[in-house]
């Protein structure tokens, strides 16, 4: 890897963000329908929240906060999640009533199955199979 020349060099990803427009509705989807783990759900200054999820052993949170004053949840996101097995997750999101692709993309090699799922904002999601 390239080493940095700055002071202060960016060592990793600290949290990915979520717009959401219900941060309860998003904890009961990103929990109990897929499996994430809450992390932490803090009150601050005048009735605002900062709220993480991640699954179970992951580096990287995922906070779900409001939109910014005139902006709106959901939409296109710009980051993936991992699976072992891109098949057999969109199967079980998509059993667990998740709105889910149909299939995988259909995509060149070397790239990997990956597919988009939406949460109940309209967030649009991808989920990336890495193999070791």
């Amino acid at each position: 890897m390239a080493e940095t020349k700055t002071g202060a060099p960016i060592k990793d990803v600290g949290v990915v963000m979520i717009t959401v427009s219900d941060q309860d509705r998003a904890i009961e989807f990103y929990c109990e329908k897929l499996g994430f783990e809450k992390l932490s759900d803090t009150p601050y200054g005048e009735g605002d929240r900062w709220v993480e999820v991640a699954p179970p052993g992951a580096r990287t949170p995922v906070a779900l906060v409001p939109p910014m004053e005139g902006g709106s949840a959901g939409g296109p996101t710009a980051f993936a999640f991992d699976t072992d097995d891109a098949e057999a997750t969109r199967a079980g999101l998509k059993e667990a009533g998740i709105d889910v692709d149909d299939r995988l993309l259909d995509v060149a090699d070397p790239a990997p199955p990956m597919f988009f799922f939406r949460d109940e904002d309209g967030n649009q999601l991808l989920v990336v199979q890495r193999n070791p």
